[in-house]
């Protein structure tokens, strides 16, 4: 028996096993599954819902940090962790028994699964790594630099998008740039301009955002990439916020390299994010976490994914994760997000002591909308929120209270975050 097949057989038979130091206080049965096929409109989406474990009274309205796994995702990773540590001793390393390590293999089904859904011309231009951060950090240590060359980021970087910026900045003694987006942004021209404005005959790199975190404005990343290349920049793309809460088409985009942390909109288990670069360039990229494949010229993709020992379950949860969002359809999913998000921005607009420091511009807005109230700090509605409903935004701090609106939740949540803002 192969890995593979064996790693289904024992994921199945280790669902019948003892969960050990878990009791149950009396046996309950499950309602019959829903036909999510019958349904439509708000329907629908009330009833899938159920597919996600948390109570049924409580909104989770912060993905932007962390995504909330479907009940499939979590059975996945838990009934694979345990099927391995149960048949550990069948693994005899010859192709035998379960697979144990994540950080050797290929996975090549699941990278052309991947490839597909962000539209890579290759599964082998399609690494997997642990987070955006890691996918930042290989291209900004592994590029080769010379003495002058200039990088541009945004002011409103996540620290996982400019520390290796700034790292290498410092290191080689090189010009590290920011451009200024306006808060909030409402023109994509404006944008393209502040970084443009930057741009020399030194510049090598320009690395921005998909979407910021913190406002979740999308910003015009086709029109950069476009005129990027057009100057020989460098050009990668922070899509921590992106894969899974807008439409990803890398080769449209124009990027050389896009990096995405997966636990978020794509609703994977911690653990998991993807590093693209295409093919005509994957070339001048190092490897820097090096293993036995470090020198691969064949998959380069397989060359960035080998890093050593890491928890094959969450792989397994991954896979899960990308077969649940494919089951439900990218459109689909993607469509909702915007169609929760503008009804949350609608919503606020008709409150008069309202300020949206996201974007409102139909292009540039989708599932985060963060938003101040005057008079009342982030923090107290946060609270406040949770007390009265037990809805659960992000605050921002002075930045504002962040809302992210996913398919796990409904308008009428909306309405009581609105009513709570009205009221409070």
């Amino acid at each position: 028996m192969n890995r593979r097949k064996f790693l289904n057989h024992s994921t199945v038979a280790a669902a019948s096993l003892p969960l050990l130091g878990i009791s149950c206080a009396s046996e309950t049965k499950e309602p019959p599954p829903v036909d999510l096929s019958t349904l439509s409109g708000e329907d629908y989406w009330k009833a899938l819902r159920a597919e996600f474990p948390m109570p049924a009274d409580e909104a989770y309205f912060n993905t932007g940090t962390m995504g909330a796994q479907p009940t499939r995702v979590l059975d996945a990773v838990l009934e694979n962790m345990r099927g391995n540590a149960y048949n550990i001793a069948h693994c005899d390393y010859q192709g035998n028994g379960p697979l144990l390590l994540q950080g050797y293999e290929g996975f090549d089904g699941l990278r052309a699964k991947i490839a597909q859904l962000i539209n890579a011309s290759d599964f082998k231009e399609i690494a997997l790594t642990q987070n955006a951060t890691m996918g930042m950090n290989y291209i900004s240590n592994g590029l080769d630099f010379q003495p002058g060359d200039e990088f541009i980021n945004t002011d409103q970087e996540h620290g996982g998008g400019f520390g290796g910026w700034r790292t290498a900045a410092k290191r080689y003694g090189l010009e590290y740039k920011e451009a200024h987006i306006p808060i909030p942004a409402n023109d994509p021209q404006e944008i393209f301009d502040n970084i443009f404005a930057m741009v020399t005959p030194k510049t090598r790199v320009i690395a921005v955002p998909h979407i910021l975190s913190t406002f979740g404005v999308v910003l015009p990343v086709k029109q950069i990439c476009q005129e990027a290349r057009k100057r020989g920049i460098f050009t990668i793309i922070d899509g921590a916020q992106a894969v899974g809460h807008v439409n990803v088409d890398v080769q449209d985009i124009g990027c050389d390299a896009y990096y995405s942390s997966l636990h978020k909109w794509l609703l994977a288990p911690a653990g998991n994010g993807i590093l693209y670069i295409r093919n005509e360039v994957v070339g001048e990229v190092w490897t820097v976490a090096a293993s036995y494949q470090w020198d691969n010229e064949e998959d380069h993709g397989l060359r960035l994914t080998q890093r050593g020992t890491g928890n094959v379950s969450l792989i397994v949860g991954l896979e899960a994760a990308v077969d649940f969002h494919n089951e439900i359809g990218s459109k689909k999913v993607i469509s909702r997000v915007k169609e929760l998000g503008d009804y949350l921005r609608a919503g606020l607009q008709e409150i008069d002591k309202v300020k949206i420091m996201s974007s409102v511009h139909p292009e540039m807005c989708a599932g985060i909308t963060t938003y101040l109230v005057d008079g009342i700090s982030s923090e107290d509605l946060q609270n406040e929120m949770w007390k009265r409903y037990k809805l659960q935004p992000r605050s921002s701090g002075d930045n504002g209270l962040r809302h992210s609106t996913h398919i796990y939740n409904q308008k009428e949540e909306i309405d009581k975050a609105l009513e709570v803002i009205r009221t409070a």
